[in-house]
């Protein structure tokens, strides 16, 4: 049976080692912090992210920001909370190569039913990408 993990279990991977969600392995994104609408993670690219012109391919930047969003509004909310991104653009700055990529969320603003999060991937110390989401807030009953 698969795991669901609620915000709290989202924030304790950073605070405690827990094993992240399938979809952050498979990405090899260790996320190294998360609390109070802020998250940071680094991301290891290797071949298997390289498109066929020899860069990142752009929806895996996109998956990055997307989970590290993830936790920035999971260390916003409570356990009877759940979320979903309602939409999610990113803008690509730059290429980015096989290396470290560090990537950075915040939750910009947090309404009852809606946030909006935004996401900056950088590399060198260059932004490569950067994205926005707005994301619905479910009350789990």
């Amino acid at each position: 049976m698969k795991k669901i993990y609620r915000p709290k279990d989202l924030v304790e991977v950073v605070t405690k080692g827990n094993i992240p969600p399938n979809c952050d392995l498979t990405l090899q994104l260790q996320p190294t912090f998360s609390d109070d609408g802020i998250a940071r993670g680094v991301w290891q690219v290797d071949e298997k992210f390289i498109n066929g012109i020899g860069v990142v391919m752009g929806g895996y930047l996109s998956a990055v920001a997307d989970t590290m969003m993830a936790y920035a509004i999971a260390s916003k909310l409570n356990d009877n909370q759940a979320f979903t991104s309602i939409d999610l653009h990113t803008t690509f700055h730059r290429p980015a190569q096989i290396g470290e990529i560090y990537v950075e969320a915040r939750v910009e603003r947090l309404g009852k039913r809606t946030a909006y999060v935004l996401a900056d991937v950088i590399q060198n110390d260059k932004k490569v990408a950067s994205a926005v989401s707005s994301v619905l807030i479910m009350e789990n009953h």
